[in-house]
């Protein structure tokens, strides 16, 4: 049964007119693929993604973290608009998203790109924790999985040892009062780093 209630929030005008104005601060290409996954996911009545997927300002400064970087591992796939997105802002850039749960969107969402695009982007399903399939050095690890301390200690250890001199490592939701198991991880890990908008960014080695 839809619960009309909330699906009507999510369509509320305010918030799809604010929604499409932050779109502007990204690179051309994705914002049109943001506007045309949300028009999609409205159609599909696919709420995880309308619910779950990176906001467009924290996107903004999660690309402009990965300015440079070509190869990028992300932990937590979800509906797979981040890694499409992290694909399309730059040709050069490979893009490898890990989760452990194997889901339809990001296949629906993937269509919406072209083949050139979808090639450069890998989609495992696996833990973060399991760590890399080869020694391909990384560039930038991006954390946006279980948000729990343990876990996410435990990815950044697996990762460790193919990132790049220069990586960055990024958390998700540093800070978030639902997820103390960030913070809580990035303390006990010892790293430095600094807070940009809601993501911690710390260097790699």
């Amino acid at each position: 049964m839809i619960d009309r209630t909330r699906r009507g929030a999510l369509r509320h005008p305010g918030v799809e007119l604010r929604w499409y104005a932050e779109l502007r601060a990204l690179p051309l290409r994705v914002a049109l693929f943001q506007a045309r996954a949300r028009l999609l996911a409205h159609r599909q009545d696919d709420r995880f993604s309308l619910t779950s997927v990176t906001r467009p300002a924290d996107l903004r400064t999660l690309l402009s973290l990965a300015r440079g970087r070509t190869h990028v591992v992300e932990l937590g796939t979800a509906t797979g608009w981040t890694s499409i997105s992290l694909a399309l802002s730059d040709p050069a850039r490979r893009v490898t998203s890990f989760d452990p749960v194997s889901r339809p969107e990001p296949t629906r969402y993937l269509q919406l790109v072209g083949p050139e695009v979808r090639a450069r982007i890998e989609l495992v399903t696996a833990r973060g924790s399991d760590g890399p399939r080869d020694d391909r050095p990384v560039d930038l690890l991006y954390i946006d999985s279980s948000h729990e301390r343990q876990p996410t200690i435990d990815e950044v250890n697996a990762w460790r040892p193919v990132l790049a001199p220069g990586a960055a490592i990024v958390f998700d939701d540093y800070g978030h009062s639902d997820y103390p198991g960030v913070r809580e991880a990035v303390h006990e890990l010892g790293v430095d780093g600094r807070l940009v908008g809601t993501l911690f960014v710390a260097a790699g080695r």
